[in-house]
């Protein structure tokens, strides 16, 4: 699995997400209370640009008459036929068992690992000799 540095965290504040394409597949990255996830953004509905839609909260009822109104901001609606997701899992509450949209597993790594990396570039000796540079491969 290949590593990609989406952008510094204190450019995707909480509350915001970011669309970027990796590999040709469209994803968008969310921090949802300081917490970061990905979702390709692809309704497994009809197609839609899913993460385009607004984030909303989860009505759920325990009891006849009784409703709680939770996950407030971590539910996704489609643009086009409001089916909703949650960002966390992909999960579709319309229904669970046949849609899901792929979720991405998104974190925060501290700034000198991501520099550094754990790559490192091969090195060839060059220097000078008699005003040629000289490569020895």
């Amino acid at each position: 699995m290949a590593r990609h540095v989406i952008a510094a965290a204190d450019e995707l504040p909480p509350g915001t997400r970011k669309f970027l394409e990796i590999d040709g597949r469209p994803i968008a990255i969310f921090n949802i209370k300081g917490e970061y996830f990905g979702l390709m953004n692809r309704c497994p509905h009809q197609g839609a640009a899913l993460c385009e839609g607004p984030l909303i909260g989860l009505a759920q009822s325990t009891d006849p008459g009784e409703i709680e109104y939770t996950k407030l901001g971590e539910i996704l609606r489609c643009p086009w036929h409001g089916w909703e997701f949650d960002i966390r899992t992909g999960q579709s509450y319309c229904d669970p068992r046949r849609f899901r949209v792929k979720a991405y597993p998104a974190h925060v790594e501290p700034g000198a690992s991501v520099v550094k990396g754990p790559y490192v570039a091969e090195t060839i000796p060059v220097k000078v000799e008699s005003d040629y540079v000289v490569v020895d491969l």
